[in-house]
């Protein structure tokens, strides 16, 4: 009477609270109806182009189950030992909350309470699925005040009018913590027995019963004498309970031969690989599933919402592709080679979607820089070097656009050229070549052995910022827009701007077709996906559906395609690229015993610190890039493996040596089995 008594004067104005009667009603309102229709946390799934899981992403690891679903040993144990009269209140147990109003009255707070499942429910509900599991949420709900308890068993009570005793206790056991991580009895029948909730064991059920009391400290995987201790504490309320029925022998017996069980927990606990370093796969696939998370935080999926809504992610990953791509570029430099990474893109070419397949590089994806591992998304994000001479391709598609020249018609190619138009200070622009070109050469010939001088005669004629642009357009976007000429990301303020493009227009800088500046391996790739798809650009999407846990469709803000270049254009682009792999060409040796028509360009920085290839089939598009990741950047001179070796480029690689090398070695796998497919013709205009 005295319980009842003290709520019913202190409902209405929720003691010193300072809230209304009406508002405080209206909060209790909300919240009970939020947990009678519960979206708890769930864990999110990454599938490959297979539809085979490759990570998974969450706060909690839970595993909802229904009533059904649940062992009747499990639902008996956890009655016993948190609410043996579960059945027979109605949400509150009134003379808990007499004794808690009585020690408040005494020093102004209450750690007594006698709550009852429904009122653990709400306050769990409370603290990991409202409060996302915070410490400040957990403190907030688990709070030892008159004012937190009142609030708690009105809303208890309206549970029960609500739901049934059943629906509460399944709700109860789908949300509440078992320790190591896992939340609900679905993931820790899973993590301590490798089993399901539906076939738990006494012994099983009552360990779990017991974890939720204080999972920390009885985790039975590092220590299992206690949990053993309280998991017995268990079975004893169980029997007391009349849990193993009304045969006071029989059930003695059962109660004793559960005691008596050893422990049962799987000697590694079943824990759930969490995030994309987690992942079975995790140092190969992770670069993958970085760039993925990132995609879709941008796309209006958050990375919040990933990690709480139980979305199945398919994704454009091939696993082949990616594997392959990653054997390539670690053959060709060690993973914990100091100072030197190598990574490759794979896109597939589409009118409609460019599919992202593979993200590689030598280093393993992880946190341990020490063992070769990087979490940084290197073949996505834009790396601080520049890709060489791959630059010249826009220069060519900007003088093809702009009927400056045709593939196969001549253009000039001095030793040494000064510039009237690009200045070095107070003089003109010299450049030179290395090695020794005819005075003349094709634009074909001309992409394939890389003169200097006849790029920046071509960019002269074509306009710098008309190049510019076109390297935005066939796909280096964030390249040349996202980040500043140092490679760093633009700030919303503007602060650390402008652009790396506006930098070069601005500057007049005629060495833009020579490529110094950072890069994109993941744009570059595109780049040669949006050429072989006749011109059209797509973003690089990982992203083939994403579904929620209901399994509808997720509508993503993904950038349309566009149409980059005219379809001739891009056409003759392709073809005036096909000689790079031949015999002359700066990827020949790369290339030897290659038979597929495909597009390619080679790329070697002026001091060496970076070199890079780009290429295509009509089938698969892929740039490499291999730079120096060390603290201060030296030049990387050839050898086996390439090293990093100061300052003197006297031995500096090229990009036909070690870039080239890991794209043929990784696209001979990926396009095994493949039919061989031709380029396409070219307008006569543009001969």
């Amino acid at each position: 009477m005295a319980g009842v008594l003290l709520a019913a004067l202190l409902f209405p104005v929720v003691g010193g609270l300072g809230l209304a009667s009406n508002r405080a009603a209206d909060t209790v309102d909300q919240t009970s109806a939020e947990l009678t229709e519960a979206e708890l946390p769930l864990v999110s799934t990454v599938l490959d182009m297979n539809g085979q899981p490759i990570a998974y992403l969450y706060d909690q690891y839970r595993i909802p189950v229904p009533s059904e679903g649940i062992a009747d040993t499990m639902k008996a144990a956890i009655i016993a030992i948190e609410d043996k009269r579960f059945f027979d209140h109605a949400g509150v147990d009134w003379q808990g909350i007499a004794r808690a109003a009585a020690k408040a009255g005494v020093d102004g707070e209450t750690s007594q309470g006698a709550s009852t499942l429904t009122q653990q429910y709400v306050k769990n509900y409370l603290a990991f699925v409202v409060g996302k599991g915070s410490e400040e949420a957990y403190e907030k709900a688990t709070e030892a005040t008159i004012g937190r308890k009142i609030s708690e068993a009105r809303i208890a009570t309206q549970l029960e009018q609500k739901m049934t005793k059943d629906e509460i206790l399944t709700a109860y056991l789908n949300v509440v913590p078992f320790g190591n991580g896992t939340y609900g009895v679905g993931a820790a029948a899973r993590t301590y027995f490798d089993t399901t909730p539906d076939k738990l064991t006494v012994p099983q059920a009552a360990m779990l019963a017991g974890l939720v009391n204080e999972p920390s400290r009885l985790n039975p995987g590092a220590d299992p004498d206690p949990a053993i201790k309280r998991r017995n504490t268990v079975i004893d309320k169980m029997l007391e309970n009349g849990a193993f029925g009304s045969d006071e022998k029989a059930a003695k017996e059962k109660a004793d031969e559960a005691k008596a069980a050893d422990i049962g927990v799987v000697p590694n606990l079943r824990l759930l690989p969490n995030g994309c370093v987690g992942a079975g796969d995790g140092p190969v696939y992770g670069f993958f599933c970085r760039y993925l998370v990132d995609y879709l935080d941008r796309s209006g999926l958050p990375v919040d919402e990933i990690l709480r809504g139980g979305y199945t992610i398919h994704s454009t990953m091939d696993p082949i592709a990616t594997r392959a791509a990653k054997e390539a570029a670690e053959s060709q430099v060690p993973k914990t080679q100091p100072g030197v990474a190598n990574a490759m893109a794979v896109v597939q070419p589409g009118a409609d979607k460019h599919r992202v397949r593979a993200l590689a590089a030598n280093r393993d994806f992880g946190n341990n820089a020490e063992a070769g591992q990087s979490a940084y998304s290197i073949p996505a994000e834009v790396t601080k070097f520049g890709a060489g001479s791959i630059y010249k391709v826009f220069t060519a598609a900007a003088a093809l656009e702009r009927g400056v020249t045709g593939i196969d018609r001549q253009i000039d190619v001095p030793e040494t050229y000064t510039s009237r138009v690009y200045k070095d200070g107070n003089k003109g622009y010299t450049v030179k070549n290395s090695g020794k070109y005819p005075e003349k050469m094709s634009l074909t010939q001309a992409l394939a052995q890389s003169p200097n001088t006849g790029f920046i005669i071509l960019e002269e004629k074509a306009g710098l910022n008309n190049v510019v642009d076109m390297a935005h357009r066939l796909g280096l976007r964030e390249s040349m827009q996202g980040v500043n000429n140092a490679g760093d990301p633009l700030k919303a303020d503007g602060s650390n701007g402008p652009s790396q493009g506006d930098v070069y227009k601005r500057d007049n800088s005629g060495s833009f077709t020579l490529g110094a500046g950072p890069t994109s391996i993941l744009e570059l790739s595109n780049v040669a996906a949006t050429i072989m798809s006749g011109g059209k650009w797509c973003p690089p999407t990982p992203v083939e559906q994403v579904t929620d846990r209901n399994g509808k469709p997720v509508q993503l803000k993904e950038a349309a395609c566009d149409q980059a270049v005219a379809p001739e254009v891009a056409n003759a682009l392709a073809n005036g690229m096909s000689a790079d792999t031949k015999p002359g060409g700066t990827a020949a040796a790369a290339a030897a015993g290659w038979d597929r028509p495909m597009i390619g360009k080679t790329g070697t920085t002026e001091n060496h610190w970076s070199v890079a290839f780009m290429g295509a089939t009509p089938q698969y598009a892929g740039a490499v890039m291999t730079f120096t990741d060390g603290v201060a950047p030296q030049v990387i001179c050839s050898g086996s493996p390439p090293r990093l070796c100061g300052t003197n480029d006297a031995g500096g690689v090229f990009g036909g040596q070690v870039a080239a090398p890991t794209w043929f070695n990784a696209m001979r796998v990926i396009h095994d089995g493949k039919p061989v497919e031709q380029l396409p013709p070219v307008d006569p205009r543009y001969r």
